[in-house]
């Protein structure tokens, strides 16, 4: 992946009860909330990008390693999150055989 967040990993926040993926940049630090259950289901319940980075490709980036993330580490995923659940709409095959079970991405 290409651009402003290609190479740089995500970290995985874990703070009290606040988990997050996290993609730090000079210009401030986009992140993606979960939660994990113990059946392996993470549930994203919320993106946030810095005012300074929107439009510049970082939170789809954010959200393609964050898939990457679910995908090797063999979870299923309950996208709750508007802006996850916006681009997996837009890009459904991102989201093969990562879905929790009663999840589906509408057409």
């Amino acid at each position: 992946m290409k651009g402003l967040a290609g190479d740089i990993p995500i970290v995985k926040n874990k703070v009290g009860n606040q988990h997050r993926f996290e993609l730090r940049l000079d210009e401030g630090t986009a992140y993606v909330e979960y939660l994990l259950n113990q059946q392996g289901t993470i549930y994203l319940t919320h993106t946030e990008v810095p005012a300074s980075l929107e439009g510049r490709g970082v939170g789809s980036a954010l959200v393609n390693k964050v898939l990457d993330h679910i995908r090797n580490e063999g979870l299923k995923m309950a996208p709750l999150c508007p802006f996850i659940a916006a681009f997996l709409k837009r890009h459904p095959k991102k989201a093969e055989g990562l879905l929790a079970p009663g999840f589906q991405i509408g057409s």
